[in-house]
């Protein structure tokens, strides 16, 4: 076996993501840590101070925690996971990664720092900023005629039904449109790594969209 790969959820810094959105793989050279949104995560052996079980909730929410030095990463990360973490890191150890005593070939060296100074974070920020800002002046649409038209308007007035759509538009073209991947995605980093997201993204707001036809 050369590589494991495991579904999971995870937590990176104060950022928590449930089952399945995550995805923990460990191969002798590296382990790669995606969390759709939240971050996809690259190590080294010579990266990882130490890998232990951890569980806030016994036989609830297990897990592992990866003790880490990389400066552009969150301090916590933490792998959520149905299996038994001592057998996951029996596993990680036996495949080659925590005792690996060979250096990491160059070429993947070399993309391995530059993912890692990019940070996990797989957005660009002006582009997660400028979401934001239209998905909150859509909904003042609605604020707006609150004084108006009440309650019932407001939750599913026009601007509602905008921010659903343009979020809906936006994750469809994540999908399809290379352009659109390379305004919003950072460099280096592929539509794979958010791809559950963006499918999770689709479904809800597919759901609000008859919701709200079938409530009008």
């Amino acid at each position: 076996m050369n590589e494991i790969k495991k579904t999971g959820g995870a937590r990176i810094g104060m950022m928590n993501a449930s089952w399945p959105f995550a995805t923990l793989k460990a191969s002798k050279n590296k382990l790669e840590l995606n969390v759709t949104i939240f971050g996809n995560l690259v190590f080294t052996s010579q990266d990882i101070t130490s890998v232990e079980p951890y569980g806030s909730i016994p036989f609830l929410r297990k897990g592992i925690k990866i003790n880490h030095k990389v400066k552009s990463y969150k301090s916590n990360v933490i792998f959520w996971t149905v299996d038994d973490p001592k057998e996951l890191i029996k596993e990680i150890k036996e495949i080659g990664f925590l005792d690996n005593p060979l250096p990491v070939p160059k070429d993947l060296q070399l993309e391995i720092d530059q993912k890692q100074k990019r940070g996990g974070f797989p957005i660009k920020t002006q582009a997660a900023i400028l979401i934001v800002i239209i998905w909150n002046l859509l909904f003042v649409i609605d604020l707006i005629k609150l004084p108006r038209e009440g309650l019932r308007s407001s939750a599913l007035g026009v601007g509602t039904q905008l921010a659903i759509g343009f979020v809906l538009i936006t994750s469809i073209l994540l999908l399809t449109s290379k352009f659109v991947r390379k305004l919003i995605l950072k460099e280096g980093h592929k539509i794979d790594d958010i791809r559950k997201f963006i499918y999770f993204l689709i479904f809800i707001c597919g759901f609000l969209f008859i919701n709200i036809s079938i409530t009008n």
